[in-house]
């Protein structure tokens, strides 16, 4: 049985969302370490979708506008029924003749052609602004609900994912997506509609070559549905070989001082340089496909038209047509070999769009493990703060041969305050995970306030929690935007006390705008210790029930620690607490302290009775103080 609220498993990747959809997210050999061949899994999702149109993917975005859909075609239609009356005209006329004596005609002819123009013109500026503004609200909405999308999936799919590659398909392909919807849409459809009307005058001025027309079609069209398909692959491969550029640089970039500081430039630059070189290598790649893709269009197209001019000429050498229905055929005929000739070379962009759009597709397409269930069980209002843990075992979905946490079971009660403590890799923030539903337990379950979180939505549970963390997350923002990240409705006054409570106060007024002033990214400007301390601020505003402190003050100095200690004191009155330190000294005063080892608890009591079992708490202890003490 799948818990409520947990997608069931992928049946192709075995997963409800590790990596992208198992596809261009190049997969690693657990052996060597190697990275698959883009080409070979680029083929593989070809296979898999088989001849599926990824470009469908936009219809449910398109349907949001219909009435500016509407309206577009009404103008397309006038615009081509325009551009179609032209060939009419001149017919007329030269089958009239230029005598003087029909001087009156031609320039009636004339005014009519330019009332003509003028409709033409209107109309095709009305269709080309509306079509290119539905693209350009089109792809908003689409990054929009990419980035939404992104945002509710879990920590299973951010275990493999990589961050350039995600960015990538949310700025790159998008901006693909866009000049094909917002441009080339615009071309493909005007020039669709003209071949439709102007082979449908074709059939009407002259039946017999037209024939000859309609022969030439499969022969011009079959060519470049062909040679549309290998664009689109070699498209495809060019855009994961630039996403897998672009997470290098990323990754690189955020470590930059880690590159420099242990020389690694010239490694990054050369390994960069490679993938720089291979993304060129598939991008030409695809632009010799485009090109000879354009070549055939066009060849195939005018070749056509040569042959039936020809045949043409030679129904009037003999008197069964006139010339006037041959210049109003030839006239209807380039309409059509031109736009077929510029549906060729918009073909080439719109296949490279449907790769952009593969890609999307697919990351829309990972289902979170992580999810709301049906009907989502409340959690009790007021919260009370009962924490349980009833014979719970976890192993993280990459590696789910090695059990991290091993029948677990334990239960704080409201406002008690239980540390946890271990060695390296006993689990202690694995138990964090699972309380913030980042994961759900293998077997048994992990409740607040009684309820199994599996039934409970994720955005409730960690309404009622609040998180330090050991490596604090800083938004490239102002402080107070920082520390209202849990309440982005607070009030100055309440960012400004919690920022005093959480001992921040006293470096934010030394900054330049204050709380209004703008952090680096990751926070680079600050030490770790302003770093915590703004973590703490956004503990102390979220005013959650439930506190997790991650080794909230091993980033502070003696004397921010003891301001911070006493603010954490403060915090923790009334409030259940759930404490990592690996700092013996800080939990000195808990109310009981966990002892993990393996996964396992293996002891349990306050710091004096577990000192006297002389068991591994005891020996940690010992280690600790000692070192202290020397």
């Amino acid at each position: 049985m799948v818990p409520p609220g947990r997608k069931a498993l992928n049946e192709e990747t075995g997963t409800c969302s590790m990596g992208v959809g198992g596809v261009s997210q190049p997969s690693r050999d657990a052996a060597s370490g190697d990275t698959a061949s883009p080409d070979a899994a680029s083929l593989a999702a070809d296979r898999r979708r088989g001849r599926l149109k990824p470009l469908s993917a936009l219809v449910p975005f398109v349907g949001r506008y219909k009435g500016r859909v509407g309206a577009a075609l009404v103008a397309l239609v006038v615009a081509t029924l325009a551009t179609l009356a032209v060939p009419v005209a001149v017919r007329r006329m030269i089958d009239h003749g230029f005598a003087p004596e029909n001087a009156g005609f031609i320039d009636q002819y004339f005014s009519m052609m330019l009332a003509v123009v003028s409709v033409l013109a209107l109309a095709s500026a009305v269709r080309y602004y509306l079509v290119t503004t539905l693209g350009e609200r089109i792809v908003a909405d689409l990054r929009a609900a990419l980035f939404a999308h992104l945002l509710r999936l879990d920590a299973t799919f951010y275990d493999t994912a990589k961050t350039g590659e995600l960015i990538s398909r949310l700025t790159a392909d998008t901006t693909q997506i866009k000049s094909a919807v917002s441009t080339a849409a615009s071309i493909a459809l005007r020039n669709v509609m003209m071949v439709i009307g102007a082979v449908a005058m074709m059939v009407v001025t002259s039946p017999g070559l037209s024939g000859l027309v309609l022969v030439a079609i499969p022969i011009i069209v079959l060519p470049l549905v062909g040679f549309g398909r290998s664009v689109r692959k070699k498209s495809r491969l060019a855009q994961d070989t630039l996403a897998d550029a672009s997470a290098f640089a990323a990754e690189s970039i955020s470590a930059v001082r880690t590159l420099q500081a242990f020389t690694g430039e010239g490694t990054a630059r050369s390994r960069f340089d490679r993938a720089v070189e291979a993304a060129f290598a598939a991008a030409r790649s695809a632009t010799r496909a485009r090109a000879s893709l354009t070549f055939v269009g066009i060849f195939l197209v005018f070749a056509s038209v040569v042959a039936v001019l020809w045949s043409g000429a030679q129904e009037v050498l003999t008197g069964r047509m006139t010339p006037g229905t041959l210049g109003q055929f030839v006239l209807f005929a380039v309409f059509a070999a031109s736009s077929l000739g510029q549906l060729s070379e918009v073909w080439g962009e719109v296949s490279q769009a449907a790769g952009a759009a593969e890609r999307i597709t697919e990351l829309l397409g990972v289902k979170p493990c992580i999810d709301v269930p049906a009907k989502p069980t409340a959690l009790p209002k007021p919260a009370v703060g009962v924490v349980a843990f009833e014979s719970v075992r976890f192993a993280y979905p990459t590696r789910t041969g090695t059990a991290v946490l091993d029948g677990v079971s334990f239960v704080v009660r409201p406002g008690e305050r239980v540390a946890l403590v271990g060695p390296s890799g006993a689990g202690k923030s694995t138990v964090f995970h699972l309380l913030l539903r980042a994961y759900d337990p293998a077997s048994g379950k992990v409740k607040l306030d009684g309820v199994s979180l599996a039934d409970a939505d994720p955005r409730d549970v960690r309404g009622h929690i609040a998180l330090v963390p050991q490596d604090v997350d800083i938004f490239a923002a102002t402080v107070a935007d920082n520390i209202r990240v849990g309440r982005p409705d607070a009030t100055d006054e309440e960012v400004r006390h919690a920022a005093e409570l959480a001992a921040a106060d006293e470096f934010v007024a030394k900054l330049p705008n204050g709380y209004g002033t703008l952090i680096g990214e990751r926070g680079i400007t600050l030490s770790g210790g302003q770093r915590q301390r703004i973590a703490i601020a956004r503990a102390i505003l979220k005013d959650a029930r439930v506190l997790l402190l991650d080794e909230a003050t091993s980033s502070l100095d003696a004397e921010s620690e003891t301001l911070v200690q006493t603010a954490l004191d403060r915090l923790m009155e009334g409030r259940t607490t759930l404490v990592i330190a690996h700092r013996l000294a800080t939990i000195l005063s808990a109310d009981r302290i966990l002892v993990m080892d393996g996964g396992r608890i293996v002891e349990e009591g306050r710091h004096g009775e577990l000192v006297g079992r002389g068991g591994l708490y005891a020996r940690l202890a010992k280690l600790q103080f000692k070192a202290a003490a020397e």
